[in-house]
């Protein structure tokens, strides 16, 4: 038990995918059991947490799950691009520790002041940012060093968010909230625009397709996509989820359309540790352009934050947590079956709630459909990606 508890701790993508996966587990179950008690299926009780339970829930996933993704994918892939060594032990630990600590403050925030809690919660991403920081400028790359900013972008929404409920602002918990998932957006229309292909068109090549049928990637279209991403956040950071970020919104969406359209999709089918990644990013793209339209008076914005918060941040995490766990525990990039059920599972609860939002007196029971596919998908990633997350690394094959 020693030996995985310390294996565990000793690598970013262990111990942060690990926990990503259990809290999304935790945050689902606790919002599951809250809308149990709204159908009156559970009687009800009062939250051990200071904020409404629709803040609570909203603010752990973008925050808290979303965030414990990211710190294990920048402290592996990071090392990766620069040649520079993997975070210690020491510095894993101690980041995990934090991390553990904001969601324990915001569980038990009825018991805490507001400003200890915001305190306690706003010292993670700090922390990563620094080390990642300290990685990157081996070679400060600019379509690496982008991160930096966007890493920055979470925390002011993540502060916004802390503001309003202590007091200090009463306008900013909602724009907070909002920066804080497109934000996350941002990062996956970077990032996934450069893996989706890039492992495409290397799968295509192991095959043996013909090159002209392997996944284009257009420069153009590349580069306008990451100025709009990272456009998108900040604008809403200072103007809030308007008129401009609904444009932006739409540009944004439109491009990840165009782009998607020429990384054979079709031929990912075959695989489905490669067409997660390509419903991932259809799903950004489907969000975007139904968030643009929702804040320019058309349709439901709570249903299109959800196909971005649960289709694309909670699809592609998923993606990308177990390709990453696969290739680096020395195991073969083939989705175990259970997690190919778990990208399926995590689509439809997408689809689920955003087909929730605009059904009236059935809301409820679909919300609770959607949260149940949510808790299926991470509890079947949890049992097929255990031995590669706590396990020994195996001999590459």
């Amino acid at each position: 038990m020693s030996a995985m508890i310390t294996r565990i701790l000793s690598e970013g993508f262990r111990v942060f995918f690990l926990s990503a996966g259990l809290y999304g587990l935790f945050a689902g179950g606790a919002w599951g059991v809250w809308l149990a008690m709204q159908s009156g299926a559970l009687s009800y009780s009062d939250p051990t947490y200071a904020m409404s339970p629709p803040m609570w829930h909203a603010h752990e996933m973008i925050f808290g799950y979303a965030t414990a993704a990211l710190g294990g994918f920048f402290l592996t892939a990071v090392p990766n691009w620069t040649g520079a060594p993997d975070a210690r032990a020491r510095f894993i630990m101690l980041a995990a520790f934090l991390w553990l600590a904001g969601r324990a403050a915001m569980w038990f925030s009825t018991a805490l002041a507001p400003w200890l809690v915001a305190v306690i919660d706003l010292m993670f991403v700090p922390i990563l940012a620094a080390k990642i920081a300290s990685q990157l400028i081996k070679r400060p790359k600019p379509q690496n060093m982008v991160f930096l900013l966007l890493l920055s972008c979470i925390w002011i929404a993540n502060l916004m968010t802390h503001l309003e409920w202590m007091g200090v602002s009463d306008t900013t918990l909602d724009t907070g909230l909002r920066a804080g998932l497109v934000t996350l957006c941002a990062m996956i229309a970077i990032l996934g625009g450069r893996v989706t292909p890039a492992f495409t068109r290397n799968a295509m090549k192991r095959a043996g397709a013909p090159e002209s049928s392997w996944p284009v990637s257009v420069a153009l279209l590349d580069k306008a996509s990451m100025i709009t991403a990272l456009v998108l956040p900040i604008s809403v950071l200072a103007l809030g989820p308007g008129p401009v970020a609904g444009g932006v919104a739409l540009i944004l969406g439109g491009l990840q359309v165009l782009r998607l359209s020429r990384w054979r999709s079709g031929w990912a089918l075959r695989q489905p540790i490669l067409i997660a990644l390509h419903i991932g990013m259809g799903m950004l793209a489907l969000g975007l352009l139904l968030w643009g339209a929702s804040l320019l008076g058309f349709g439901s914005e709570i249903g299109a934050l959800h196909v971005l918060g649960i289709g694309c941040v909670g699809g592609m995490t998923l993606a990308i947590m177990s390709r990453a766990a696969l290739g680096h525990s020395g195991r073969d990039l083939v989705a175990p079956f259970p997690v190919t059920i778990a990208y399926g599972a995590m689509a439809l609860a997408a689809i689920l709630r955003w087909v929730g939002s605009g059904l009236g007196d059935h809301y409820l029971t679909v919300m609770l459909l959607a949260d149940g596919f949510w808790i299926c998908a991470l509890t079947l990633y949890l049992f097929a990606m255990w031995p590669a997350l706590a396990g020994p690394r195996l001999s590459s094959s």
